[in-house]
């Protein structure tokens, strides 16, 4: 002790000062990340060239269920052989079913959904098809489309701004400390 009842050297707290702020720091990065790397499988692709879409019918079950998320990429009609799944415009909506033949002189498809008994109605002509089916993750579409929605978006925005907001108080027990 000095004169005056001050304590020389160091203070006993510095370690715990300097975890706090570290601390802060690593939960907005991983925030911060969360978030990204939530919206790294709708994003990432479409730069690739794929189109996102989520399977809202059981007529592909067992192997496509209810719920999943699908990555279709562009293909020419002519590339498609029996037995791919492709999705397809019909009556403002997109389906996706598997191919039983591909009449290349009729220019059309005959497709069959895995629950259904029967082929489609109606051929899919070839200026329908939107691509061939690549991935499909189960499940994942019902959170792609939350995600996706304007309540993810708030949710993602929000979290975003905590992960900002923690290492700005970082920032601030770095400055106050010194």
């Amino acid at each position: 002790m000095t004169a005056g009842g001050k304590i020389s050297g160091k203070s006993s707290g510095g370690k715990g000062r300097n975890l706090l702020p570290a601390l802060c720091s690593i939960f907005g990065t991983l925030i911060l990340l969360g978030v990204t790397a939530a919206f790294l499988p709708l994003t990432v692709p479409r730069f690739m060239g794929y189109e996102i879409y989520e399977v809202i019918s059981g007529s592909m079950e067992p192997e496509i269920p209810v719920g999943s998320i699908l990555y279709v990429k562009r293909a020419e009609p002519e590339e498609i052989i029996p037995g791919d799944v492709i999705a397809f415009r019909r009556d403002g909506s997109v389906i996706t079913h598997r191919v039983e033949e591909n009449r290349y002189v009729e220019g059309e498809f005959i497709t069959r959904g895995d629950a259904n008994s029967r082929e489609d109605l109606r051929p899919v002509p070839y200026e329908c098809l939107t691509g061939k089916t690549v991935w499909h993750f189960p499940a994942l579409g019902r959170v792609m489309s939350l995600m996706s929605g304007t309540t993810g978006k708030i949710y993602a925005a929000i979290l975003a701004a905590c992960g900002v907001m923690f290492h700005m108080l970082a920032g601030a027990l770095r400055e106050r400390r010194q």
